[in-house]
């Protein structure tokens, strides 16, 4: 494989800096240029961030590298990469204008944000689960006019938690689901020092998260026909989201009732069996296995589960029948590893190996 020249626009905040951490000794891909607003150009990388919020130190390749201006710098910023990851903090409106300018200057973006999820020729991939939406690739550039620029989306960070269950389990025909996801303080970009009014405390409300929820998984699951993604018809999901007192990991409650009902040893059998593209074409970033269960009564926990693979794989545990329900389960995900940064990195090697980036 060789060796892809990348770029991180929005490098300085917690989603940019775990993108530093997992592409600093990648085999695939080196980072050429760190992008964020113009308050952190000109300034090195290691001035320009403000807070370093990961556990582990600033790669020292990084720290003096000078920032460049994600929306001033574009043309050289697209002029010196095969492509970009992107994870900025801005106005909806303006991150999707900005990712086209980046497609149309030919600089493919791989994409942790949410403002291009719902365009319909652009995919929104979990690469397990849905790696044959990348097809729609090729009627996206036709719109755009572009050779190589494109934009790729990773889902919402909530739904690794449960959508990878899920997915395995379709086969029964899934009737309804309903879900209670528990998510960290780090889905909000915050740490407990930023964010002291979460101590001792559950926040009911994420804006916007319970319509992804609900809503992003008919994308996840529809079909590539005449250019675009149609969304999938169903199963109905209905979602509340917590923020909860946790650094790292989001944890969902999963209820879920079929037409064809499973035995448990069945649906234990389905996600142990579970492997997508990225365990076939053994991609760096992959776990080697997608979907570990419990069998601990008290498991998975975020503490103790979340870097399962290196923070990408899928837990799972607390199986059982339920009075209303068929089924109800508990599923864990490392939220800025397999649900953003992660997540991305790993799209990126999917799209690198199936050449969309030559």
């Amino acid at each position: 494989m060789k060796k892809y020249k990348v770029g991180i626009i929005g490098a300085t905040g917690m989603v940019g800096q775990r993108f530093a951490l997992l592409l600093h000794n990648h085999p695939w891909f080196e980072v050429k240029v760190l992008a964020a607003s113009s308050s952190s150009a000109g300034k090195a990388y290691k001035d320009a961030v403000r807070r370093w919020h990961m556990a582990e130190p600033m790669p020292v390749e990084f720290a003096d590298m000078v920032v460049l201006d994600a929306s001033a710098d574009k043309e050289k910023i697209a002029g010196s990469v095969d492509f970009c990851f992107c994870a900025v903090n801005m106005p909806k409106a303006d991150i999707k204008a900005l990712e086209y300018d980046y497609a149309k200057l030919e600089c493919p973006i791989v994409s942790n944000n949410s403002a291009h999820r719902a365009t319909p020729d652009v995919p929104m991939v979990i690469p397990e689960v849905n790696s044959g939406h990348l097809s729609v690739i090729d009627a996206q550039r036709k719109r755009l006019g572009t050779k190589r620029g494109f934009i790729a989306v990773k889902s919402n960070c909530s739904l690794q938690s449960y959508v990878p269950l899920l997915h395995p389990l379709k086969k029964y025909g899934i009737k309804c689901a309903a879900v209670t996801t528990y998510q960290a303080i780090s889905g909000a970009g915050k740490t407990f020092e930023t964010m002291p009014e979460i101590i001792d405390n559950i926040i009911p409300y994420i804006g916007g998260e319970e319509e992804k929820s609900e809503l992003e998984p008919l994308k996840i699951w529809g079909e590539v026909k005449g250019g675009e993604i149609v969304n999938a018809d169903g199963p109905v999901i209905t979602a509340q989201c917590l923020r909860v007192p946790v650094s790292d990991g989001h944890t969902a409650a999963c209820f879920v009732s079929f037409e064809h009902k499973p035995t448990k040893q069945e649906i234990l059998e389905a996600w142990d069996s579970f492997s997508g593209e990225p365990q076939a074409l053994k991609l760096p970033s992959a776990p080697e296995k997608f979907i570990h269960y419990f069998e601990e009564a008290d498991r998975p926990q975020p503490k103790l589960d979340r870097m399962t693979e290196r923070g990408m794989a899928v837990c799972a545990g607390r199986l059982r029948e339920d009075n209303l329900f068929d089924y109800k389960f508990i599923g864990c995900s490392h939220n800025t590893l397999r649900g953003a940064a992660g997540g991305a990195v790993l799209l990126a090697e999917l799209l690198a190996a199936k050449g969309y980036f030559d």
